[in-house]
């Protein structure tokens, strides 16, 4: 059951709900197929659960027989299941990077945030009681000069070598695709709406401005 009405994201000029689900759906692909942890969407995402809820209750003003309840209710864990697992990638791409992740947020202002808040708190927490565990189970056991525990030499970072398929959302120009040892690097043009294969890194600042979309 979508909803007519507009709504607005932070600052923004109100958009339709069927827009805010759209973009969603994008963000969540390009987080799922990312290797990187993305910039996080808390807007889009507090936003979609609101439109649930509404939802929600109208669904419940429908009498129980009314063959379009089904429907909705379809729609509706749809709906969910992309939210959820769009904050069920994030999370696992923290704890598996969060090392480096948390590096990286330190670099940044708040209006650059990667993290939404919650997500910043889950990592300090998460690599808290990791050092914890780790010194509990392993660290305290060994030599003293080797119980410290250094974050730089078990940090596990994302492989922005790995590739990705794509779609080009415009006309982009001048993409520098790396050549092996034998072969220089060379430049790309990808046309609007055209499909590739291609290492992360190449297309990774396309992605962040919104030029590409993971596919």
């Amino acid at each position: 059951m979508e909803s007519n009405d507009d709504v607005a994201l932070s600052d923004e000029e109100p958009v339709t709900a069927q827009k805010v689900l759209q973009s969603l759906q994008e963000v969540w692909l390009n987080e799922k197929f990312c290797p990187e942890l993305l910039q996080h969407q808390s807007d889009l995402v507090d936003c979609m659960l609101d439109q649930i809820q509404q939802m929600e209750e109208n669904l419940r003003k429908l009498k129980k027989n009314d063959f379009r309840v089904v429907i909705h209710r379809m729609e509706l864990d749809r709906i969910r299941y992309i939210v959820t697992d769009y904050l069920r990638i994030r999370l696992n791409k923290i704890e598996n990077f969060v090392i480096h992740v948390l590096e990286q947020e330190s670099s940044r202002n708040i209006e650059d945030a990667y993290l939404s808040p919650p997500e910043l708190k889950f990592a300090r927490e998460y690599i808290t009681l990791l050092e914890e565990h780790l010194r509990l189970v392993a660290l305290r056991h060994m030599p003293t000069n080797i119980q410290d525990f250094d974050k730089a030499k078990v940090a596990v970072t994302p492989n922005l070598s790995s590739h990705v398929f794509l779609r080009a959302k415009q006309n982009i120009t001048g993409v520098v695709i790396e050549g092996d040892n034998e072969n220089r690097e060379e430049e790309v043009d990808l046309d609007e709406n055209s499909q590739h294969i291609m290492q992360y890194k190449s297309v990774a600042n396309y992605l962040k401005a919104g030029a590409v979309q993971l596919i």
